[in-house]
């Protein structure tokens, strides 16, 4: 994650920089355009990195949620653990999750209606069996 985050960085860095040379050339009427254009290809460029590193929190978080949820209706009690692990490690926390949690089919609770382990003697969200 911090590599992207430095690459990211480094990106719109270089793209501020090519829109603000570009735009320090205006020295005939015709360049005019050209440095109008780069500026707004600058900014462009800023916008869509500004979309997809915003895409990639978005994802994180949803990843996150579904993680501590899935924790919880297996029963597991450090849900907030396996959140931090895989805040930090990423895709290979998330390997790790997937296959160290409790294996088998999740289904209804009867009393609360959330998911629980079906093998499971009672629900973790009600305590009923």
């Amino acid at each position: 994650m911090y590599k992207l985050k430095s690459l990211t960085l480094s990106v719109v860095n270089l793209l501020c920089l090519c829109g603000v040379a570009l735009a320090q050339r205006t020295r005939r009427a015709d360049d005019d355009a050209a440095a109008c254009a780069a500026c707004g290809s600058c900014g462009l460029g800023i916008g869509v990195i500004i979309a997809v590193v915003l895409g990639i929190i978005a994802l994180n978080i949803a990843l996150l949620v579904w993680v501590a949820r899935d924790a919880k209706a297996r029963g597991m009690d450090s849900a907030v653990m396996w959140m931090v692990l895989v805040m930090f490690t990423g895709l290979l926390g998330l390997v790790i999750y997937i296959f160290s949690r409790p294996q088998g089919n999740l289904v209804k609770c009867q009393s609360c209606g959330n998911n629980r382990l079906e093998a499971s003697a009672k629900c973790p969200h009600c305590g009923n069996p």
